[in-house]
């Protein structure tokens, strides 16, 4: 097996075998949205963790996207 055939089968069967943990992940955010629903802070609460879990990603590119426009300045810098 070539290398690209088999990192598909392994990608593939990792993810086959994490579904369950996946499911897992939306039952106890239902859970926790349906405990907070009673004390009436569901929607605070959800939606600051959403946005938590979206910015992070963001800031990461947006680091990675800094750090390569720095190495490349240097390097034209450099080539002056």
């Amino acid at each position: 097996m070539t290398p690209k055939p088999l990192l598909r089968w392994v990608l593939f069967l990792t993810l086959l075998l994490t579904v369950d943990l996946m499911w897992g992940q939306c039952v106890m955010c239902k859970a926790v949205a349906e405990d907070s629903a009673e004390d009436g802070s569901l929607g605070r609460g959800l939606n600051a963790g959403i946005l938590y879990l979206m910015a992070v990603p963001y800031v990461i590119l947006g680091f990675f996207a800094w750090f390569v426009l720095r190495k490349r300045k240097e390097a034209a810098s450099e080539g002056h």
